[in-house]
């Protein structure tokens, strides 16, 4: 768990009445779209834990509000590989699989975070949560970003949603992605609580589902 320092800036952080809205928002829909779309999240785990030959669910550590350390839960979309460790994922990875390519491409694959937005772990709008060694060296202001909850999809999530593609064009993904993609996104992220409405948040839903 990374210490939570609140003491930064009051200007970047949401009112007591804002989190009430966006929390009351988060538990209606996610339990709207469990019961909605159960079933699709119970077919693509079936054919996932086919397709990979493991447990079709995909859960990983990461940071999250206040920097506290929860499980996220994805539907699989890659095999392990033995000649590959980095957490970065490009275009033509050769861990994903086709049926994998499938549900990343419709976001299948985010379904099953419902249930983090349900227990409260996430929102629908918010930063992305990253494994641990991204949010640890967060400074100053910038740790504003623990302060909600992170999200299935956001301003910066839409910016860099072929963030797969710029990636495979760099001769050093993992370095680009360190120190050009994640300082950006922070930016953008900070921008996003600084003007945090309801109804903006409305807006990242609806270009998410429709673009």
């Amino acid at each position: 768990m990374i210490t939570f320092d609140s003491s930064f800036s009051n200007s970047v952080k949401l009112s007591c009445w804002q989190e009430i809205q966006k929390r009351a928002f988060d538990l209606l829909f996610a339990i709207c779209g469990l019961l909605a779309l159960w079933w699709l999240i119970l077919i693509a785990w079936l054919a996932a834990s086919y397709d990979t030959r493991s447990n079709g669910f995909f859960v990983q550590l990461r940071v999250g509000r206040n920097g506290k350390a929860f499980r996220v839960i994805k539907i699989k979309t890659m095999r392990p590989m033995a000649s590959i460790d980095t957490t970065v994922t490009k275009l033509g990875d050769p861990r994903i699989t086709a049926l994998g390519a499938v549900f990343r491409r419709t976001k299948i694959d985010e379904l099953p975070q419902l249930f983090n937005v349900l227990l409260g772990h996430m929102s629908f709008v918010g930063p992305r949560p990253d494994v641990p060694g991204f949010a640890d060296n967060l400074k100053g202001e910038e740790r504003a970003m623990l302060s909600i909850r992170p999200g299935i999809t956001g301003p910066a999530t839409l910016k860099y949603r072929n963030e797969e593609e710029l990636l495979v064009e760099q001769d050093d993904p993992e370095g680009f992605n360190r120190d050009v993609i994640w300082p950006d996104k922070v930016k953008i992220n900070l921008e996003y609580i600084r003007k945090w409405s309801l109804q903006r948040d409305l807006q990242y839903i609806m270009q998410t589902v429709f673009k």
